[in-house]
């Protein structure tokens, strides 16, 4: 999780190994983003996001993203 003011470039970065903590992880996709228009409001959504309240809003977003997506490939 983080933020920036490039995610087509930080995505790629990604991808590329070039993060030392995400490079064994690689191919990334993603899945979910969230854009704001002032940084201030992304780092105060990423803050709440690391809490556990928001730590489960993600994982419940991602549950039934991916749950939506089994069920349309079995459809």
């Amino acid at each position: 999780m983080g933020y920036t003011s490039d995610l087509k470039k930080r995505f790629k970065e990604h991808n590329q190994g070039l993060n030392f903590s995400t490079k064994r992880y690689t191919p990334w996709t993603i899945i979910y983003y969230e854009a704001c228009m002032e940084e201030s409001d992304a780092r105060r959504r990423e803050k709440y996001l690391k809490t556990t309240q928001g730590n489960r809003l993600i994982k419940r977003r991602m549950k039934d993203f991916l749950y939506k997506k089994s069920k349309n490939l079995t459809n």
